[in-house]
């Protein structure tokens, strides 16, 4: 094997961990604003990413079955209706249970991760027990060749696009309108924030919400690159938090360098060694860089 043959493998690992970066990213997005912002450990967010992959499946088989020139068109709306449903299960499951558990952190760790089977329970008895794959618009598929020997995914292109404009849209909104103000000055003093006029406990709802909505959208790009089944949501979850504890958990940009450099770790050593020992690499990297400096790569500054 040439110089030229172990380079192109190693970009082509590359890309596809930027797939997977795409993913860790849009689910660590979702889970910094949630946790990182608000404090509330959320073990169930892997299952609003599941609701956003089971929407794609379902936009799938309705179009193909009912309306098969819609099938170029399909995939774009379906996201957009994928964080809509997730939004909507995040705004009521904050209203029926997160509000009563703020500053109890291990009670939402416990009622989440109830609330979590109870999700798994109802898309097994939706949608059965196996994995279920959307047929995916003719120009999602295929790869493109610049060189000779180099092959992305046109998915993966896609994906990362995607992934390109929520996190530019999160930090747009964060730091450029009313909502962000909000939530920056609640997480700075929730008190004063109450003073001033800031209504807390709704600013709480939304971003419980749009994090919940953010990962309905990492579900809808995981239907690009694997197969989804009612517990397809909870193997990602702890890669998530892996993401955001290590990047800094209230820290955006902290998210997205640890997601970047957990999916490539993971992709390219996958390449020379098994699954499971490419994960325990990144996992004791991880550790012992954690062990170094506990508060994560970015540790945000904010005033308690």
């Amino acid at each position: 094997m040439s110089a030229a043959d172990i380079w192109n493998i190693v970009l082509m690992q590359g890309f596809a961990g930027l797939s997977l970066f795409s993913v860790l990213l849009l689910m660590g997005l979702g889970l910094a604003i949630i946790f990182g912002q608000m404090g509330v450990i959320n073990m169930a967010h892997g299952e609003f990413m599941t609701i956003g992959a089971y929407t794609i499946f379902l936009a799938s088989t309705l179009v193909q079955n009912y309306a098969p020139g819609l099938m170029p068109y399909y995939f774009l709306i379906a996201i957009a209706v994928a964080f809509v449903l997730a939004f909507g299960a995040g705004w009521l499951a904050e209203w029926a249970l997160i509000r009563h558990l703020y500053r109890r952190p291990l009670d939402t760790l416990l009622a989440t991760w109830g609330l979590s089977l109870g999700m798994q329970q109802t898309f097994r008895s939706t949608f059965g027990p196996k994995e279920v794959s959307p047929t995916l618009p003719d120009w999602l598929m295929g790869s493109w060749a610049p060189v000779e020997g180099l092959d992305i995914p046109i998915n993966g292109m896609f994906v990362m696009g995607l992934t390109l404009v929520v996190t530019g849209m999160i930090f747009l909104l964060l730091y450029r309108s009313r909502w962000g103000l909000r939530v920056r000055a609640t997480v700075a003093n929730r008190v004063m924030a109450n003073a001033i006029g800031i209504n807390t406990r709704k600013t709480d709802r939304m971003t419980f919400a749009i994090g919940c909505g953010i990962a309905g959208v990492a579900g809808a790009a995981f239907t690009t690159i694997g197969s989804t089944g009612p517990t397809s949501g909870s193997l990602y979850i702890v890669d998530a938090f892996l993401v955001v504890t290590f990047g800094g958990a209230a820290s955006l940009l902290g998210t997205v360098a640890s997601a970047f450099g957990i999916a490539q770790t993971q992709s390219i050593t996958e390449f020379f060694l098994t699954g499971s020992m490419a994960k325990v690499l990144t996992l004791l990297t991880i550790v012992i860089i954690l062990m170094i400096r506990p508060q994560g790569l970015f540790a945000a500054k904010v005033r308690r």
